[in-house]
C-alpha cells in the first residue's frame, strides 16, 4: 500500500472539497443578496406604479421562492449533483410528496384566488376564518391578521377562501349598534330627541347617513331605544364608547329613573 499516494489523494480531495464548499457558501451568500436586491427592486417599482400592497407582497414571495429554488439547484449542479437525477427522484416520490403538500398547495391556490377576487387588502379590518382583525399580510399559504388585542394570527388561505369573509373597511361608514333601556314612566319621544342631539355631538360621527335613534322594543321594564350612529371604521371603537357615555350622561341630566319591572313597582307601592 502506497501511503504517500493515499496521503496525496486525500490532501488533494480535501483541498478540492474545501474549495468547493467555500465557493458554495460564497455562491449562497451572494445569491441570497442578489435575490434580496431583485425582490426589493421589483417591489419598489410596483410601489412607484401604485400597485396594491397585497399584490406587491404576494408577487415578491413567488419570485423569492422561484429564485431560491434556482439558486439551490445551481449550487447542487456546481457540486456535480445531476439535477435531472434529483428531479427523477422527486418524481418517483411524487405520491408521498403530493400527499404531504396537498394542504399547502391548496392554501397556495386559495391565496391566488384571493389575490384575483380581492375581497380584502392589507390594512382592511375583516372577519375571516373565525378570526377578526386587521389584515397584516396576504402570504403564499396564509393570511396574517392582527387582532384587536394585538395578537398576530396566521390563518390558512384555504380556510379564509372557503369561509364567509366580512370586510368592515369596504364601505366608507360602519354603523355602531347600541341600545338604551328606559323605565316605564320615561317619555319615549323626549328621550329619542335628547339622545339624537347628544349622539350628533360625538366626534367623528358621520352626518350622512344620519344617526338612527328609534323605538326598538317594549318590555316589562319599559321601552328600548336603538342608538345607531355611523362612522368610519377607523373611529369605530371611539364612537362606540362615546355613545355609551352619551347615553349615561343624557339619562343623568334628564333624571330618568332606573328601569325596574312594572310588577315590582306596584308591589313597592302597596302599603305595608
Amino acid at each position: 500500500m502506497d501511503i504517500a499516494a493515499i496521503q496525496t489523494f486525500l490532501s488533494t480531495t480535501a483541498a478540492e472539497l474545501g474549495i468547493k464548499a467555500a465557493a458554495a457558501i460564497a455562491f449562497w451568500i451572494t445569491g441570497r443578496w442578489l435575490i434580496g436586491q431583485v425582490i426589493s427592486g421589483v417591489q419598489a417599482g410596483m410601489n412607484r406604479s401604485s400597485v396594491d400592497t397585497t399584490l406587491t407582497k404576494y408577487l415578491g414571495s413567488i419570485i423569492a421562492v422561484a429564485l431560491n429554488i434556482t439558486l439551490v439547484l445551481g449550487i447542487l449542479g456546481y457540486f456535480g449533483i445531476q439535477t435531472t437525477s434529483f428531479a427523477s427522484m422527486l418524481d418517483g416520490a411524487g405520491v408521498a410528496i403530493g400527499a404531504a403538500w396537498s394542504g399547502m398547495l391548496g392554501n397556495f391556490a386559495a391565496g391566488a384566488f384571493l389575490l384575483v377576487l380581492r375581497p380584502f387588502k392589507v390594512g382592511d379590518f375583516i372577519c375571516a376564518g373565525g378570526v377578526t382583525g386587521t389584515v397584516h399580510e396576504l402570504g403564499l399559504f396564509g393570511t396574517t391578521i392582527l387582532t384587536p388585542d394585538n395578537v398576530l394570527t396566521l390563518v390558512g388561505n384555504t380556510k379564509v377562501f372557503g369561509d364567509s369573509v366580512q370586510n368592515f373597511s369596504a364601505m366608507p361608514t360602519r354603523r355602531v349598534e347600541r341600545t338604551a333601556q328606559l323605565a316605564g314612566g320615561v317619555d319615549t319621544l323626549d328621550a329619542i330627541a335628547r339622545l339624537t342631539a347628544a349622539v350628533r355631538q360625538i366626534p367623528n360621527v358621520a352626518v350622512t347617513p344620519a344617526p338612527e335613534v328609534n323605538l326598538l322594543d317594549i318590555n316589562l321594564l319599559g321601552t328600548v331605544i336603538a342608538v345607531r350612529p355611523y362612522c368610519n371604521n377607523t373611529h369605530y371603537w371611539q364612537v362606540y364608547f362615546d355613545t355609551n357615555a352619551a347615553i349615561l350622561r343624557v339619562a343623568s341630566e334628564a333624571g330618568w329613573p332606573a328601569p325596574t319591572p312594572a310588577m315590582l313597582n306596584k308591589m313597592m307601592q302597596l302599603p305595608g
